[in-house]
């Protein structure tokens, strides 16, 4: 039998690593990011076009490489980060794996200037699939640019299975937050399409926080800081009254690498306890330091997950950490009563010597004697009361002598007994519609019942409704006495400058968006003003995490979140009016047996069904 297990050339070889390390250009721009933090930059710039699809460059000004090295690096396994399998458990680095410009060359266009301080001239390089098509001595500054051009050119299935433009920009300014909130020493900026999105300079970690997701953050923010033997934490963690309904602003760092867990996630929400509204989440940016030998980095590919020695000591340490810095600030009840100020000693008194009270008796006071019983009740008015007592029951006698006769004429009535349960006029004003558990209403058809789910069906009712107010332009707007002043994010501003014109067709009015300042002067009449800052929120959240793809427009995912926003809840008791209104509006909808999640708003009940429970 011939042999059949052969080698791979070193371009399938590298496209199949590309797989592992380039999932979409969020991945090219978190290992170029890393390795211009590597390479001692101060000054990192990172440009990309059409969300990285098109152009994805990062320009430093680090150490940058030799001609040697410039040309080594991109073979794989090639790093100048560890030299012995010991070093993996002992890193102070971002990238060590060696394959990550490999396998960016084997997927896209490359181009590489770099140059270092001592030398005169720097040199280019241009890959393209693996394949070097040119090196030349180029006129550069000092540190590296490395230009990903066309990414996924030679693969056309993988670039298929990227999301559209908004998805995948939105994951590239998460990994661009991340490696920012780590390193606040170093400056950061960012631009998409020719656009300033970020420009951060060098500050401290509250600082850079408050850079990236607003001025009102600040007031936010409660330090924690604790320094033990195992564990070092510092960073902050937000006020529960901020809590937001998403998790965008939860960041762990260990040793200034961002990191995912679900255990020390547990940890917060363990010391929040008690704090928050239900369906929230809090706010944290922690920064834990410890020994790297205590801490398996290389478990995951993306490196965002890592393996701790001993979780349990952290997750104590942590929780502890948390819930001694919101006592400390008064954000969390503590053991201890409030004492009223007006019990304190004066202080003109407090070195004043305290004497006995003295007690005093009159004991001569006889409550039975003359003199005391003519302050009160007077002896003879007693006396006179009781002698006329006759006089109380004067024409009593007269009022009660009835004659036989009066009983003769008494008259009792009686209820008319018929023959019908009910009356045929009121059979039509009984009730209709019950309300089942806050939850269901109970519907009677001819053929049986119906049971609705209240939330999807209305979920259903507001679909429609704001489907049609964006397509027709229809929406009615009720005008605020007062504007109202949101503050979001930059990345958040512009979701909401991008669903300006539909948001307005819906009925949202916006007098400006200025900064990170969004006024509101004009919202849907089913939208309260209080919900305002709610509905935007969900929405600016669907929009970041709802993978649309061709079959679903902005249009529609816009209507699915208004929808479920302001949808009534589960456990909303509703009076039989609205829930006869609500029965009516679902079954004039276009689709009214299903949700816009396509999940079913109603079941049938038939009598056959019942009869067979009774069987």
């Amino acid at each position: 039998m011939a042999d059949i297990i052969q080698l791979l050339p070193d371009h399938v070889a590298n496209q199949i690593a590309a797989g592992e390390v380039v999932q979409r250009p969020a991945s090219v721009v978190k290992e170029l990011l890393e390795n211009a933090i590597d390479a001692g930059a101060t000054t990192i710039k990172l440009i990309i076009k059409d969300a990285g699809k098109t152009l994805i460059q990062v320009i430093d000004d680090g150490n940058g490489m030799s001609v040697t090295d410039a040309r080594l690096s991109f073979e794989r396994h090639t790093t100048s980060k560890i030299r012995t399998a010991e070093d993996l458990f002992s890193l102070h680095t971002k990238g060590f794996r060696g394959e990550a410009l490999a396998s960016i060359a084997a997927i896209a266009h490359v181009e590489l200037k770099t140059k270092q301080e001592q030398d005169d001239i720097g040199i280019q390089i241009k890959i393209e699939g693996s394949e070097v098509v040119s090196q030349d001595v180029i006129a550069t500054p000092k540190g590296t640019s490395v230009s990903v051009k066309n990414l996924f050119f030679n693969i056309p299935a993988r670039r298929n299975f990227l999301k559209s433009n908004p998805v995948e920009t939105r994951h590239i300014i998460d990994e661009f937050h991340r490696i920012a909130l780590a390193h606040p020493n170093i400056n950061f900026s960012m631009y998409h399409n020719g656009s300033d999105m970020f420009n951060l300079l060098v500050s401290n970690h509250r600082q850079r926080i408050i850079n990236i997701f607003g001025g009102k953050t600040n007031e936010k923010l409660v330090p924690v800081d604790e320094d033990t033997e195992v564990l070092k934490i510092s960073g902050f963690v937000g006020k529960p009254e901020f809590a937001k309904k998403t998790r965008g602003e939860q960041f762990f760092f260990v040793n200034s690498r961002f990191i995912k867990s679900a255990y020390l996630n547990h940890a917060i929400n363990s010391a929040f306890d008690g704090l928050l509204r239900e369906g929230t989440h809090a706010s944290y940016f922690l920064y834990l330091e410890v020994d790297p030998k205590t801490i398996d980095i290389n478990i995951h590919p993306t490196k965002t997950e890592i393996k701790f020695d001993d979780e349990h000591t952290l997750y104590a340490l942590l929780r502890s950490s948390v819930k001694h810095s919101l006592g400390q600030f008064n954000i969390a009840p503590v053991l201890d009563f409030d004492r009223d100020s007006s019990m304190d000693t004066p202080y003109v008194f407090k070195n004043k010597v305290s004497s006995n009270p003295n007690i005093e008796v009159d004991r001569s006071f006889n409550p039975f004697g003359e003199e005391k019983a003519s302050r009160g009740f007077s002896t003879s008015s007693k006396k006179e009361s009781v002698a006329n007592w006759e006089s109380l029951y004067v024409g009593l006698e007269s009022k009660s002598n009835v004659s036989s006769k009066d009983f003769t004429e008494v008259q009792f009535e009686s209820d008319e007994v018929t023959s019908k349960m009910f009356d045929e006029e009121n059979l039509e004003k009984t009730q209709k519609t019950f309300q089942l558990h806050n939850k269901y209403i109970v519907n009677t058809i001819k053929s049986g019942m119906l049971l609705i789910n209240q939330h999807r069906a209305h979920q259903r009712v507001l679909y429609e409704d704001f489907l049609q107010h964006i397509t027709v332009k229809e929406a009615v707007s009720q005008q605020l006495l007062f504007p109202l002043s949101l503050e979001f994010s930059n990345t958040e501003i512009s979701i909401l400058q991008s669903l300006k014109e539909q948001l307005e067709q819906t009925g949202f009015v916006f007098s400006k968006f200025e900064n990170s300042v969004v006024e509101v002067s004009g919202v849907p009449v089913s939208v309260s003003e209080s919900n305002v800052s709610l509905v935007l929120e969900q929405l600016i959240n669907d929009v970041e995490n709802e993978v649309p793809n061709s079959n679903f427009s902005q249009t529609d995912l816009l209507a699915k979140s208004l929808a479920k926003s302001l949808a009534i809840k589960t456990g909303q008791r509703l009076t039989i009016a609205e829930q006869e209104n609500l029965v009516n509006r679902l079954f004039a909808c276009k689709e009214a047996s299903i949700s816009p999640t396509n999940k079913s708003t109603f079941v049938t009940m038939s009598v056959e069904d019942l009869d067979k429970k009774f069987m």
